[in-house]
This record gives C-alpha cells, sequence and structure tokens, in this order.
C-alpha cells in the first residue's frame, strides 16, 4: 500500500506522539498499522441540504454553529467507502424525483458493510405515513439497499434494521450483525489488523478469558479460538442482542455473553454483591480459570475499582481508543505488568484519534 508524503506525515505525527506519551514507562518497539488514505469508512452521515428546489449533501465545519454560513457540500466523501459514494448520486437522485421523500428530508445515515450490504436511515422533520412508505419501499428494492425511516417518535424499519458483515482475520471468517445506531469500528480495514494483532497475542496464552465491553463480539468471536472459555461481559442490551446472533452464527460454543457491566461484573468477581442475571443465564464464575482479561472501554478508560480487578490477570490485552486514558491506566498496572507489545492503529487518518493495542504480562 503506497502512501502520499501527506498521510505518511500524519501518522509520523502519531507515532512520536505516543513515544512521547509513554516515554516515561518502558515500551517494546511500536507495531504501526497503516489505513488507506481514502474510501476506509463504512459510516457516514450528512445533512440534507434544501435550497430552492436543489437539494444536496452538507457537512459543517468542526466546532462552528451548523448553518448557511458554516456549510461545506459533499457530492462525494473521500474517506467513506467506495460502496457509499457510489450510492450517494443515486439516492439523492430518486428521492429528488419523489415529493414525498424529497419533503422535509432532513438527514442521511449510510452503514455499509465489506460483504456489500447498506443500510441507509432517512431521518426527517415530518410524521411518515403510509404514502411515504410505499414511495420508500419502491426506491429501496430498486437501489438494492434497506430503508430505515425516522422522525420524532417514530421508526420504520421496510426490511431490517441492520446489516451482516464479514470479516476476514488469521485465515478465517467471522460474520457480525451491526445494528441501525449501535457501535461498530468504523474502518473495517484496519479493524481486520486490530483483530489480527490480538489473536497473534492471544494464540499461546491458553486457559480462560474475560472480557469487559465486549459490544457486538467483535474481538470476542476470533479471540475465543485460542481459549478453552470465554465469558464476556456488555451492558447494551440491542450489542448483547447483536452479540448472541453473532456467537450461534459462527457456532461458537465456547462463549457466553453476560448483562453486566464492568462495574457490576467487579462487583460479583470480589463477592461484594450477586446478580439474578448471572443465575438467569446459566453462568457460575466458579467454571472459569481465566488466565486473560482483554478489555476495550470506552474513552474514559477503565474505572479505578476495574483497574483492580484487571491487575489480578497473568495477561491483559488492551484495546484503546484515547492514549491519555490509557497512558493513565498504564501508571497504574505498569506496578504489576510488563508491557510485552504494543500497536497503533490508524483507524482514523487525517484526525487526532489513536486506536492503540497492548499486551501486558504479570511480573
Amino acid at each position: 500500500m503506497t502512501q502520499s508524503a501527506d498521510y505518511q506525515q500524519q501518522l509520523n505525527d502519531k507515532i512520536s506522539y505516543i513515544k512521547d506519551l509513554f516515554k516515561a514507562i518502558p515500551i517494546p518497539e511500536l507495531e504501526v498499522f497503516a489505513s488507506p488514505e481514502k474510501h476506509y469508512r463504512m459510516r457516514a452521515e450528512f445533512r440534507v441540504w434544501h435550497e430552492g428546489e436543489e437539494m444536496f449533501y452538507a457537512m459543517f465545519e468542526k466546532g462552528r454553529k451548523a448553518g448557511g454560513a458554516t456549510l461545506v457540500r459533499c457530492d462525494s466523501f473521500a474517506p467513506a467507502c467506495e460502496a457509499i459514494n457510489r450510492l450517494m448520486p443515486k439516492l439523492l437522485e430518486a428521492a429528488d424525483a419523489v415529493p414525498v421523500l424529497k419533503n422535509r428530508w432532513y438527514q442521511v445515515e449510510f452503514l455499509a458493510t465489506l460483504s456489500g450490504e447498506m443500510l441507509v436511515t432517512m431521518i426527517y422533520h415530518k410524521q411518515l405515513d403510509e404514502q411515504w412508505q410505499a414511495a420508500a419501499q419502491d426506491m429501496q428494492e430498486k437501489l438494492g439497499i434497506h430503508i430505515i425511516g425516522r422522525s420524532k417518535g417514530q421508526k420504520i424499519v421496510l426490511t431490517q434494521d441492520f446489516v451482516t458483515e464479514t470479516l476476514n482475520v488469521a485465515g478465517a471468517s467471522f460474520i457480525y450483525r451491526q445494528y441501525e445506531g449501535s457501535f461498530t469500528q468504523p474502518n473495517a480495514g484496519v479493524c481486520e489488523h486490530m483483530l489480527a494483532w490480538a489473536c497473534d497475542v492471544a494464540r499461546p496464552l491458553n486457559g480462560d478469558m474475560l472480557e469487559l465491553y465486549c459490544g457486538n463480539g467483535n474481538f470476542t468471536l476470533p479471540l475465543a479460538r485460542y481459549f478453552r472459555q470465554v465469558l464476556a461481559t456488555e451492558v447494551s442490551k440491542t450489542s448483547v442482542q447483536a452479540a448472541l446472533w453473532n456467537i450461534q452464527a459462527n457456532r461458537s460454543n465456547n462463549i457466553k455473553i453476560a448483562r453486566l457491566s464492568a462495574e457490576e461484573f467487579t462487583e460479583a468477581y470480589t463477592g461484594v454483591r450477586e446478580f439474578r442475571r448471572l443465575k438467569e443465564q446459566g453462568i457460575s464464575l466458579n467454571d472459569y480459570r481465566f488466565s486473560t482479561i482483554f478489555v476495550d472501554p470506552p474513552r474514559a478508560g477503565v474505572d479505578n475499582e476495574t483497574l483492580k480487578l484487571v491487575k489480578q490477570f497473568d495477561n491483559i490485552i488492551y484495546i484503546s481508543c484515547n492514549p491519555e486514558t490509557l497512558r493513565e491506566n498504564m501508571d497504574v498496572l505498569a506496578d504489576t505488568h510488563h508491557i510485552r507489545r504494543m500497536a497503533l492503529f490508524d483507524q482514523f487518518p487525517f484526525t487526532h484519534h489513536i486506536e492503540s493495542g497492548v499486551w501486558l504480562e504479570k511480573k
């Protein structure tokens, strides 16, 4: 993959930032995974801007109030995958020809997949009726996509509110149901690199694995091949629903999902509280012999109480979307663990966002 000087410079800046941020902690050679420069995002959303009879996609200058003065017209969008770029003019042309689809259409969200499926959410400043539904159904069939209509208090799903993605990881393929509005990794190509890196770390570890913040099972499914049993926790009902479908679809029979937050699981694991949900799901913590914990926390990082739990494990695999909170957590974990591997995944080219991976081994 050839990279332009501009791309390489922004990547070098991120590498320098990470190395400087962690200079007080001994870290190994940083493994770096670049992104394609364009057509890497599987999600995109735009305002639908109306000027007279003309209608077009728009975004707004960052940090400024949305309006005509800050408007940026988007006839195409280089970060979005090619499938989204191909669909953008077709969707606009089709909706422009049907007044009930065009009138008060306010925003659009695209969710694409490497497997070829596309989900489009059309958001309106009006109530959607049977006439809109019939017109949207017709457009959906002509364009070969799935459409959801939304307005205040309304969600109309014409066929389905999810797509099914296929990711290739370490010589195997995994399928994932991804629901509209739920979190998925936006850069599918870099996501495959992240999963492969995590699997390479996990391959020699054996035992049982605990995962906190598992989402739809993005990491859970490929990692489960390297452990006897996996117990994964997630608090979002939508994500748990997707994870359970994904487990069954991929025949991953050694995974169980506990619908608990990281904080709640810590209380259960340390015996502070009993949770009826665990019993209802047939989960007994005594059945597990955990050697490894995998965490992929939100931007705030791992909270202090959960960190006490994390420190008990021989191996910690930590995926971070915020280097600053990762650094704060490493200050605590470095007391008990060595950093054996560290990676930078350029999920969001030409932005300040950095995705990182760390493997820590108990001293």
